[in-house]
């Protein structure tokens, strides 16, 4: 079975990685355009840092790990075209400028997202960077310790944004962050959860400029302010552009269903509209398990469960059960703070028409007489409020307790309720939980019930 498989991000090498360990006989080729396999994105932030071994290991695997198995992964190649009644694809050579064609039996497509610019004037001014993959990383890197950049305005925050002004705020720049969203990482946490987050960033001299558009970059030849949409500027000797992604499908039009968004049209078994073609990643939209529903969920967890999925399944037509779909699980730090989050929250539940109910608990991590490392805890549970399932959970806490987002989803995914939850039997041992477990605690309050510690 000869596999070609485009993309060398988290799904190209896990697709690639699990042909080859579990398959005798198979032919597997990676086409990657970029020139470096693989920066991990989700690691920039570490990256910018120098919280890593070295720079270059900030990657998802070199080429030798998938060639050490027998595979194939060319970097700086680019695929142009599909064609998918002959089951070839065009390749663009970028070192030579050479075009290539070569012939597959399965396609799996894992070409991901690119990430969006803003279609204002100024956009294309020197110093608006974007912030994804090994390039941005690098440029954005030098600005960092450039002692000439001392404003530095963020445009968006989701995880990136957040953790753009994170970075450059602890090397003592000046950082403004903008968006339309009225709240930090809006799509993530409810207001109760975002409101201590802002104000963490805020005592960190980080200035919150939400509720506001951008209208322009202004500057001439590089940026040197950003205008809102009040007309308000704001100093800039350097943006960060966190805005969003687009899938990265453009080169797909004539050969596999997309939708409006341009993302990849999958049916549930992450089969493209085209035979023997797969995709997966990014630039599709998953079965969003506590929702029952299709959405874009761009997380390399989620990459790489797809990917494990469809080389399961690589050569059956019609599998005996569907993708199982996934809860968005995912978790950041913002100084101080960790958090995490699981499933529905109040955004993506407005956003889908979800008829759902939620509740808070606070309280500390320990029990109250623990002087040393008991930080409060907020514990976020949302729920079907006819049967009690539990669809979401996220967890805030200045101490590390985000592995209880994990027992969250997976509850979600066993379709527990509130009540299989407040009786759920965890340890208890003071230097570590309370009494009652808080996710006990948090699901008998959602109840409303009075714990009784």
């Amino acid at each position: 079975m000869k596999v070609v498989i485009i993309g060398a991000s988290h799904g190209g090498h896990e697709s690639a990685h699990e042909l080859l360990t579990r398959y005798d006989d198979v032919d597997v080729t990676v086409y990657e355009a970029g020139n470096f396999i693989s920066f991990m994105s989700c690691g920039m932030e570490l990256f910018l840092e120098g919280k890593v071994t070295e720079r270059d290991a900030v990657r998802n695997f070199k080429p030798a790990d998938i060639e050490q198995y027998g595979g194939k992964v060319l970097a700086n190649h680019l695929v142009e075209a599909i064609d998918t009644d002959k089951q070839e694809v065009t390749v663009l050579d970028q070192n030579t400028g050479k075009k290539l064609t070569d012939s597959y039996d399965k396609l799996i497509i894992s070409s991901g997202v690119t990430p969006m610019t803003l279609p204002v004037p100024g956009a294309d001014l020197d110093n608006v960077f974007l912030m994804r993959g090994r390039d941005w990383a690098t440029k954005i890197d030098e600005k960092l310790h450039d002692a000439s950049v001392q404003n530095v305005v963020v445009v968006g925050t989701g995880y990136i944004g957040i953790e753009a002004a994170q970075v450059f705020a602890e090397a003592g720049k000046k950082v403004t962050v903008i968006d339309m969203i009225n709240r930090p990482l809006g799509n993530y946490l409810d207001e109760e959860l975002a409101g201590p987050i802002a104000d963490e960033l805020t005592s960190h001299n980080v200035n919150l400029h939400l509720g506001h558009g951008v209208a322009s970059f202004e500057g001439k030849g590089a940026v040197s302010a950003v205008k809102d949409d009040e007309g308000q500027s704001f100093d800039a000797d350097l943006v960060i552009v966190a805005a969003g992604v687009k899938p990265n499908t453009q080169y797909l039009e004539s050969a596999v269903d997309l939708d409006a968004r341009g993302f990849i049209k999958t049916n549930a078994y992450l089969q493209t509209s085209a035979k023997n073609v797969f995709a997966i990643g990014d630039a599709i939209k998953p079965l969003f398990a506590p929702a029952r529903q299709a959405a874009p969920i761009a997380l390399a967890s989620t990459a790489r469960r797809e990917a494990r999925y469809v080389v399961e399944n690589i050569g059956i037509e019609k599998p005996a059960r569907a993708f199982a779909g996934v809860n968005g699980s995912s978790a950041l730090s913002v100084f101080g703070y960790k958090l995490a989050t699981t499933g529905v929250n109040a955004n993506n539940a407005a956003k889908m028409n979800l008829n759902v109910a939620s509740s808070l608990y606070k309280a500390t991590v320990r029990p109250t007489f623990v002087t040393d490392g008991n930080p409060e805890i907020l514990v976020k549970l949302t729920f079907n409020p006819e049967n009690h399932e539990i669809l979401g959970g996220q967890i805030l806490s200045k101490q590390d307790v985000t592995a209880h987002a994990n027992t969250i989803a997976l509850a979600i995914k066993g379709k527990m309720t509130l009540e299989d939850l407040a009786e759920a039997d965890f340890f208890f041992q003071p230097g570590f939980d309370r009494q009652w477990s808080v996710l006990n605690l948090a699901a008998q309050t959602a109840l409303g019930q009075t714990p009784s510690v």
